[in-house]
């Protein structure tokens, strides 16, 4: 395809620009740096951006181009300057079902003396968010102050908050156009969306979890990849090393889908307990978060030190810190039953007996959603009270009868027909599946 930028007059017109994208052509630099400006000041109207989103979406953009819409989004508001020394070095996860590993990493890393500046978000449809999981703990705020955000990591070295006004702002009204567009899982934009508000937080480095499966917005490994070696090629042209896992989202994550089961599932295992596979993947995205932090040089040496820090329970503690440091009822560290509780815990017994082979993630986090868990559209509301919380893992064997998993739900009018949507996200077989580990590669 012939290079269309090469000896092209710089258009004046936002038309212009969507007509290039829309012909597969390439824009320069400057053209995105004034497509995004001009949308923040209002000459781009939402209907030329959402028509330049579209056509983005179906042809692509060069590496320079996404370089270069990542740097105009970013400098569409602030950047936080932290003024220490100390390494900053924060996950992002491309959003799954079950996924709290941010709500014990964060605080587990920041325990061993690295800081952690994060910026997480809501869910939406059928993946979870950071926040909500937060704010299940009572008065916990996620919004705050860019200054205040910055003296909770000075002190406490940890601190998890939601996009302000002035970070990024380019990539907010952005993403509710792609929202509603059908834009959403174009790589070019997933990257600049993300770097553009990690770069925003003043990061160092950045580690990234992009999930893979029927539960993830890349549904396959090729796409996975590619959008792993995007954010590590765009990264490197800012300034910011990009360090990726590839895991696996076609189960759940844990044993709990819900806000405040979720956030509980947390602390057990910041106190040394949890389900295996929560633990597994908190240790090895904050292994590469130390070695980002150049605090250490080995996976080997690095998950030694995240250990000792849960068995000492200063992981745990942090925690506490963080979450009093935000306003929050930090006993419920120690006492998770302070976190809010559903009425009725109904279960959903097997059908037959058999193997666990498949548990469906999307079908779960639809489901989570329809019970109140998560929400469709970004004005509404969750109640952090209702989930699912599982009773068996992939590859357990299960009889008539044996509940697969509890509901948590404030009233029962609706339970058989719940029920009978979790029991479908559930196959069974005669013979044992094979196992499928979390951590499938690193990029």
């Amino acid at each position: 395809m012939p290079d269309r930028s090469k000896a092209r007059p710089l258009p004046t017109s936002v038309v212009d620009w969507i007509i290039t994208k829309r012909d597969g052509g390439q824009l320069k630099p400057e053209e995105i740096r004034r497509l995004i400006d001009g949308f923040m000041r209002g000459s781009v109207a939402d209907y030329q951006m959402s028509a330049w989103l579209m056509a983005t979406h179906f042809a692509g953009m060069s590496l320079e181009e996404t370089v270069a819409l990542t740097d105009a989004m970013l400098r569409s508001g602030r950047r936080v300057e932290h003024g220490s020394d100390s390494a900053k070095v924060d996950k992002h996860s491309t959003g799954g079902v079950g996924d709290k590993i941010s709500l014990c990493l964060a605080p587990l890393v920041a325990s061993c003396g690295v800081a952690v500046p994060m910026i997480s978000g809501r869910g939406l449809g059928h993946t979870g968010g950071t926040l909500d999981k937060l704010e299940a703990i009572p008065g916990y705020a996620t919004r705050l102050p860019i200054a205040k955000f910055k003296a909770i990591v000075r002190r406490v070295g940890v601190s998890i908050i939601g996009q302000t006004d002035d970070l990024a702002p380019a990539d907010r009204r952005m993403y509710a156009l792609r929202d509603v567009t059908g834009t959403v899982p174009s790589i070019p934009l997933i990257v600049a969306s993300i770097l553009s508000k990690k770069l925003a937080a003043g990061l160092d480095a950045l580690v990234m979890d992009v999930k893979v499966g029927s539960g993830a917005f890349m549904r396959d490994g090729r796409h996975a990849r590619a959008l792993a070696r995007a954010l590590r090629a765009v990264g490197a042209r800012l300034g910011l090393p990009v360090r990726a896992l590839l895991t696996e989202m076609s189960t759940p994550i844990g044993t709990s889908i819900g806000n405040a089961i979720e956030t509980a599932e947390a602390i057990a295992v910041l106190r040394g307990d949890g389900p295996d596979d929560t633990r597994e993947l908190t240790l090895a995205l904050g292994a590469r978060m130390l070695i980002a932090a150049r605090s250490e040089r080995s996976v080997e040496a690095a998950r030694r030190r995240l250990e000792q820090a849960l068995d000492s329970g200063a992981g745990a503690e942090r925690f506490a810190r963080m979450i009093a440091a935000h306003g929050g009822d930090a006993r419920v560290v120690d006492d998770p039953a302070r976190l809010p509780r559903a009425r009725e815990r109904v279960p959903v017994p097997a059908s037959r007996s058999g193997f666990v082979t498949e548990i469906e993630a999307l079908a779960l986090g639809e489901l989570a959603v329809a019970l109140g868990a998560g929400r469709t559209r970004a004005d509404q509301a969750i109640d952090p009270r209702v989930g699912i919380e599982l009773a068996v893992a992939r590859g357990d064997r299960v009889e008539r009868g044996q509940p697969l998993a509890h509901l948590h739900l404030q009233r029962r009018s609706h339970a058989p027909e719940l029920v009978a949507a979790a029991l479908r996200a559930f196959a069974l077989a005669p013979e044992r599946p094979r196992r499928r580990p979390r951590v499938i590669a690193e990029l």
